[in-house]
């Protein structure tokens, strides 16, 4: 789940940590984000999901660490372009042959646990597990219409008989680029761009979204 933010310094508590005066890198497009959804059946919603746990792990996929790991996920690491796996909390994410990120949506766990967890599985064999969290944001873009306007951008074929519900792939939105996965049928995606271009990439979907607010033309 996402957890609130508190952009106001001034108001927080004089012991307050820093999870509770951190900020999400969209605060400042919230409102305009939840005025720019789209209800009926050309509806589209865009909502940040921001302070997800995320994990860069490397290991090599036939080693007795991968077991470990997997072990310790609950999930086999995915050995496929474009697949996903899931268990729990966790869902993993391939990135490339030896390359996975590893979300994580558990309540009270944050990537520092997660990590040691990976690490531990690790041991002294070859490999990586870093936190990563504060590199990316979490754009959810859902709806009947959903689709249509990632079309605008993204250069993959995002019909359901290429890219369906578990998929996830690095690719392009606009000129951001993202790890695009796509939750469900509805169809739900999450988009990750890095941070700094998040700003960006929310304002272009925004743009993209308002052409739904009209009737279909043709």
């Amino acid at each position: 789940m996402a957890e609130p933010t508190n952009a106001a310094g001034a108001g927080a508590g004089a012991g307050a940590g820093p999870v509770a005066l951190r900020t999400s890198p969209l605060a400042h497009l919230a409102e305009r984000m939840r005025t720019a959804a789209v209800t009926g059946p050309r509806g589209v919603t865009l909502t940040e999901w921001p302070f997800h746990t995320m994990v860069n792990l490397r290991v090599d996929p036939a080693s007795a660490a991968a077991v470990r790991i997997e072990k310790s996920l609950g999930a086999p690491l995915p050995r496929q372009c474009g697949h996903t796996t899931a268990s729990g909390s966790h869902t993993v994410l391939w990135l490339g042959p030896d390359e996975w990120l590893v979300l994580s949506r558990a309540d009270g766990v944050d990537g520092t646990t997660v990590v040691a967890a990976l690490r531990a599985a690790l041991g002294a064999d070859p490999g990586s597990a870093v936190d990563v969290s504060a590199n990316r944001t979490t754009l959810e873009l859902s709806g009947p219409a959903a689709r249509q306007v990632l079309e605008k951008g993204c250069p993959l074929d995002l019909h359901p008989r290429a890219f369906g519900p578990g998929h996830a792939v690095s690719t392009t939105v606009g000129p951001v680029a993202v790890l695009l996965w796509q939750v469900d049928g509805a169809p739900t995606y999450r988009l990750f761009p890095r941070s700094s271009f998040a700003d960006y990439l929310a304002r272009w979907l925004i743009d993209a979204m308002s052409e739904y607010r009209g009737p279909a033309l043709g």
